[in-house]
This record gives C-alpha cells, sequence and structure tokens, in this order.
C-alpha cells in the first residue's frame, strides 16, 4: 500500500500535465501582450464605477435628467483619464436636442360621460401635453380594450382610450386624442425624440382606477376636454464618446464599436424607495465599456484598427442615443466593422438558473461576430453560447439594432436575459457578480483585440433566412 500511496502523486500529476497539453492545444494562446490587458480589468475598479453610477444621487439616470447628465460628465472624465481620444462634437459629448414636455394645467376641464353618468378627471390625475390648445366639447370617446382591431374609420377625429396595452393603431389613423389608463402618472417631463416629427394626434396618460370600470362595456361614452397647450422646452441628451486610434497606417482608418446604454428609468412617483438605479441594466455595461477601454488604452501599442468606445442615452425610450448616432455617425459607417454592445452583464441570478463564467450574443447565427466572442471565452474560460429563445427574439430590443439597420455586424453581449430586479427599484449595484463580470468583460477585450487587428472583418450571414434584412443593408452599404 505505501508504495502504491506514494505512486498516486506522480499519476495524479502526469494526468493533470497531460490534461493541461490537450487544453492547451483545445484554446486559442493568449499573448503575453494580450494577458497584460486582461490583468488590467479588476473586478474592484468595476465596482468602483458602478457604486457611483448606479447611485442614489444620480436617481436613476433618466432621459433627459440631471442624474443622467452627471452620469455623462462622469464616464467622459473616465475616457480622458484613459487617455482616449475625444470623438464627439464637443469633446467626449455627442450632443442631441431633446424637447421636453410639460402639462400646462391652467384651467384644465375634464369630465367623461358614460350610461347617463359623469365622472370628473382633476387635473393632477391626467398627464396630457398637446403642442397646441386641446377643446373636444362632448366629444365621442372610443372604447380600445383589444377585443376588436381598429380601423382607421372608426377612430379618425375622435378621442380613443386605451383600455389596454394590446391595442394596435392602423396606419394612417388621426385620432383627435389618445389615452392611457396609466397606474402612475409620468415623474418627469414627456420628451420628443431627437430629429423627430411632431407627434401626428396628441396623446396622454390618466391616472383614475375606476375609470376602466365606468366605461365597460359603454356604447355611448362622451368626452370633455379643455387643455391647454403643453409646456415645451429644448434641453440637451448627449451620447458619450471617445476613440483609442489605431497603430496601423492603413486599418487607423477602420473602426470597430464597443458600446452600452448609460440611461435607465428615472424615478417612480410613489413609494419608499422610487429611485430605478439601473446597477446590471445597464450600469454594468457602462462601467465594463469604461473597465476595457482602459485595459486597451493601457498598451504600449494600440490595435491596428481603432476602437470606438461610446455610451448611449436614451435606451430605455425607444433606443434614442443609438439611433441619433446611425443617423449622424462619428466615424464612417462603410469603414466600421463591427459593433458589441453590452447590456446586462453584470447579474448571474438569472430566472432561468444561476449564469456563471456564460455569456449569451443576441442573433448569434446572423453574422461571424458571435464565433469570434466565443473563440475567446474558449481562452478565458467563458462559455459564449447561442440561448436556443432569446438570441433572434432580443436582437432588436437593444442598442445593437441601429448600427445593424445600417448595415454594419453588431449584437449586444449579455449574461442574463432576466433576472428578479428587472426595472425595479431593487436593480442595485450591491447585487453584482463582479468577479463573473471581470471574467466576462476580458473575453470581451480578447474578442476586441482580434476584431481590431488584420484579420477579416465579420460578415452577415447570407444562408441565415432571420438575417436577410441585415445582410441587405450590408450589400447597401458596400454596394
Amino acid at each position: 500500500m505505501a508504495r502504491r500511496i506514494s505512486r498516486q502523486p506522480i499519476a495524479t500529476a502526469t494526468c493533470a500535465l497531460v490534461l493541461a497539453a490537450c487544453l492547451a492545444a483545445q484554446e486559442p494562446a493568449i499573448t503575453q501582450e494580450q494577458r497584460a490587458v486582461l490583468d488590467h480589468i479588476s473586478a474592484d475598479s468595476l465596482r468602483g464605477h458602478l457604486s457611483f453610477i448606479a447611485s442614489d444621487a444620480l436617481e436613476g439616470r433618466a432621459t433627459p435628467s440631471r442624474g443622467l447628465d452627471l452620469a455623462a460628465e462622469y464616464i467622459a472624465a473616465q475616457f480622458r483619464r484613459a487617455g482616449l481620444e475625444p470623438a464627439g462634437d464637443d469633446g467626449y459629448f455627442q450632443t442631441a436636442s431633446v424637447i421636453s414636455r410639460e402639462p400646462n394645467r391652467e384651467g384644465f376641464v375634464m369630465t367623461v360621460k358614460a350610461g347617463g353618468r359623469t365622472l370628473t378627471i382633476a387635473g393632477n390625475e391626467a398627464y396630457i401635453v398637446p403642442t397646441t390648445p386641446l377643446i373636444l366639447d362632448d366629444a365621442e370617446l372610443v372604447i380600445a380594450d383589444g377585443s376588436q382591431p381598429l380601423t382607421a374609420d372608426a377612430i379618425n377625429g375622435k378621442a380613443v382610450l386605451l383600455t389596454t396595452q394590446r391595442v394596435r393603431f392602423p396606419q394612417g389613423a388621426r385620432p383627435a386624442l389618445v389615452l392611457t389608463l396609466a397606474t402612475a402618472l409620468p415623474t418627469r417631463p414627456a420628451a420628443l425624440e431627437p430629429d423627430a416629427a411632431p407627434p401626428a394626434f396628441p396623446s396622454g396618460a390618466i391616472f383614475k382606477p375606476e375609470l376602466a370600470e365606468f366605461v365597460r362595456g359603454a356604447q355611448d361614452a362622451r368626452i370633455t376636454l379643455h387643455s391647454k397647450a403643453a409646456s415645451q422646452t429644448s434641453v440637451k441628451a448627449r451620447n458619450v464618446a471617445g476613440i483609442l486610434r489605431g497603430s496601423d497606417p492603413q486599418l487607423r482608418d477602420t473602426y470597430v464599436i464597443l458600446s452600452s446604454h448609460y440611461d435607465h428609468l428615472g424615478m417612480a412617483s410613489t413609494g419608499g424607495d422610487r429611485i430605478f438605479n439601473g446597477a446590471n441594466d445597464d450600469g454594468s455595461g457602462t462601467v465594463s465599456v469604461i473597465e476595457i477601454a482602459s485595459a486597451l488604452a493601457a498598451m504600449p501599442v494600440h490595435p491596428k484598427r481603432s476602437i470606438v468606445f461610446i455610451v448611449f442615452f436614451g435606451e430605455e425610450i425607444g433606443l434614442w442615443g443609438s439611433r441619433y448616432y446611425a443617423r449622424h455617425p462619428l466615424v464612417p459607417p462603410a469603414q466600421t466593422i463591427a459593433g458589441l454592445n453590452l447590456e446586462q452583464v453584470g447579474r448571474t441570478d438569472d430566472s432561468e438558473g444561476l449564469q456563471v463564467r456564460t455569456a449569451t450574443v443576441t442573433g448569434y447565427d446572423f453574422s461571424d461576430l458571435p464565433g469570434i466572442l466565443a473563440d475567446a471565452g474558449k481562452a478565458t474560460g467563458i462559455r459564449v453560447y447561442k440561448h436556443p429563445k432569446n438570441s433572434d427574439a432580443y436582437f432588436g430590443r437593444s442598442d445593437n439594432q441601429s448600427l445593424a439597420d445600417l448595415g454594419i455586424p453588431a449584437h449586444t453581449l449579455s449574461v442574463s436575459f432576466e433576472f428578479p430586479d428587472y426595472h425595479k427599484v431593487g436593480d442595485s449595484w450591491d447585487k453584482i457578480d463582479y468577479e463573473n463580470m471581470a471574467a466576462v468583460d476580458r473575453t470581451v477585450a480578447l474578442g476586441l483585440l482580434r476584431l481590431a487587428s488584420d484579420e477579416a472583418p465579420p460578415k452577415w450571414n447570407e444562408q441565415y433566412a432571420p438575417a436577410k434584412r441585415y445582410v441587405e443593408a450590408g450589400h447597401r452599404l458596400h454596394p
């Protein structure tokens, strides 16, 4: 037995060496230079950044808001500290004008009649922001409960009350007013997307819980409403962008984009904790962009291609910042070979189970880009995989969509799609798995280094039918 025991460590060590050799043969090697970049990415540094970005002081980073502006200044300071070149129209800022609108409740009058009864709605129970004075006197009110499809003839020139979100408006509809039943009224001004045309018809929200029952089944609903035009002010919203200039004389004028969105939902109107801190969504992506930018900028010799690091405003209200960028690109789209967007990379407590040392990419089969990230994951110990249900379904739900529409192969990388505090006030910075986030960020950094090399740029998958519109956009971008 003594002799057998003495041989066991030797046998175990031999097996370990063989296993290590096999793994090394299977996994891409990490060079010493790349290792220095990966070692620069720190869980403690990520924690430090996110404890500010997702703090109560920023009040949920709504678009537009003072908290969003403070976050933008902080991100620009970190880009400046890393030594990135400013990429915006105002230093690190790409500035857009947002029209902010607030109700003018002076002289407000609103009543709804149905079944011989009258219900009065006070000014503080309504949030209506018409661009011109709105006067309806005993006008027909169409109740849209989703039970029947709406037609333009049925609603044109009439007021419409939506008692469900499952209502689609027909093309070309021009109602006199559209009202939505709300569980709470907005706590911040309404806003118009930059470059957007004025709304085709006035709209508003009503917080009157008994209104739904009051009009249920009514065939004779009428509305009287007198509302002054909303007060309007022009405010600024900013994307924050910096460039790590490439080192190759020819390839430095081609670009890779790493992005996230830094806005969130702002504040609730009621409750003890009213602040939607948005630590995972998408403070985690924002601080990852900061950390990866800092790591790559510290390289003695930069990657051959240039890398644009950008965080967008207004993702939560319709991809506003990335859509603005697509209309006003800071670098030529035709010379942008790929875009990678980071979304919800901090929480591992996914609704489908614990997600440790894994990451998933939306539109996994749409282009070559996810495969490049999967190869990087093999070297860093992160499994980059295709989610069987959400991969395609979520492709258009984050800021990669705006770049993909231009024809640029662009995807979003996430750790979790849904988690317990998604879009709730409980999404706080203390619930992030920082060690795991750092490991995922190292995978992203290694993938960026490969994308920014002289290897062939990723291409859209022409054999995959769901990617057809992006294949066609790519052909338009590169005729």
